[in-house]
């Protein structure tokens, strides 16, 4: 335990203000997100392409074509979030996802997943040994299929950015972004909350919803 607080204390004295401004805005994104604030892109937009220059700075790739998957998702999610209908009403509500749209959802992660872990095992085995190729997978398929979700208003995102910040927690302390660890540990608590946020108004769509229905 001396060893692991003596680890990280060095590792956050070494922490560029780049990785700092990236953890601010990135925790800000999410709680904009809890709240169902469109503010979560562009906030979230500048911790992602930060990311992305520490991440190429590191030789994280992979952690790269995250964050620049969430950069592209995040203009994506902005213009979905921004829609109104002739009346100025935002058109996308938060809603529950069917069956049908589960079995999508994991065949989306399956597809990432694979793809994401030979690629990385063929780098790690060509040049890049900083790698860790299960969890580096898991981590970006869950993330991919998280941020995917988030654009269009499902709770269900919700769980698989439980998933993305479980599994990042130690991935990136073993890689010595110690407070970038300590950003997912902020992260799932945040992430916990907007499931449970988010699927009471999903409860209070689906009510208003079933009360415009009974009264046409």
């Amino acid at each position: 335990m001396h060893d692991f607080f003596h680890n990280f204390i060095a590792q956050v004295q070494q922490t560029s203000l780049l990785e700092y401004i990236a953890v601010v805005t990135g925790i800000a994104s999410v709680f904009f997100s809890k709240k169902e604030n469109i503010l979560v892109y562009p906030v979230g937009l500048v911790s992602t392409v930060i990311y992305i220059f520490i991440s190429i700075e590191g030789s994280l790739f992979g952690e790269a074509s995250v964050n620049f998957y969430y950069t592209v998702m995040s203009i994506y999610g902005w213009i979905l979030w921004a829609r109104k209908d002739q009346q100025h009403h935002v058109i996308l509500h938060i809603t529950d996802s069917s069956f049908k749209e589960w079995i999508q959802h994991l065949l989306f992660f399956a597809f990432f997943y694979v793809v994401i872990f030979f690629a990385l095992t063929w780098a790690r085995n060509a040049f890049y040994a900083n790698t860790i190729p299960v969890m580096d997978a898991f981590a970006s398929a869950t993330a991919f299929t998280g941020m995917w979700l988030m654009a269009k208003k499902k709770v269900e995102s919700w769980y698989w950015w439980i998933a993305t910040n479980i599994t990042s927690i130690p991935l990136y302390f073993i890689k010595g972004y110690a407070l970038t660890s300590v950003f997912y540990i902020i992260l799932l608590v945040l992430a916990v909350f907007g499931l449970i946020e988010w699927k009471q108004r999903a409860n209070a769509v689906h009510q208003s919803s079933k009360f415009d229905f009974q009264n046409q």
